[in-house]
């Protein structure tokens, strides 16, 4: 869900669990076994991103040549977080760049070490620390943002 897949979060995950299966073979075991199938849910989960870009410009051109139409929004993923917290949290995360969520959700969230992550975002280890300490930096700042607007 953090990393964007939302309400189709288990189709992404059971996606990537029968591409996994398909390409066993290809695991050579360079990394954790865990990593190497996190990574295909992390591709899973941008392919789906890219879907719904597709669709959602297509909604917006609709309903832009029709104004009359109604475009709802997907709530879903609001009523599913119920701490005011965790709420805030997300709502921070999404306002990071995708590549400082992914990394956030990575070494926060999915617990992976840093030779894990490395794995599953194809980055190399120094990009992979510095875009963590930046993540968390900004991250920082838009949850105190957050914190002065509640106030």
């Amino acid at each position: 869900m953090l990393l964007g897949a939302g309400s189709d979060a288990e189709d992404v995950v059971q996606e990537a669990f029968v591409k996994g299966y398909r390409k066993l073979s290809r695991y050579r075991g360079e990394s954790s076994f865990r990593a190497w199938l996190l990574a295909i849910v992390a591709n899973e989960t941008r392919n789906l991103h890219r879907s719904r870009s597709r669709r959602d410009g297509l909604v917006l051109r609709a309903a832009a040549a029709n104004p009359e139409s109604e475009v709802v929004e997907d709530g879903a993923v609001g009523s599913v977080l119920a701490a005011e917290r965790r709420t805030a949290l997300v709502r921070a995360l999404r306002l990071l760049p995708a590549k400082d969520r992914e990394v956030i959700v990575c070494r926060f969230f999915l617990d992976l070490s840093e030779e894990e992550t490395v794995t599953m975002l194809g980055w190399p280890r120094g990009t992979v620390k510095s875009r963590t300490s930046r993540a968390l930096v900004k991250l920082r700042g838009l949850l105190d943002l957050e914190e002065v607007h509640r106030g």
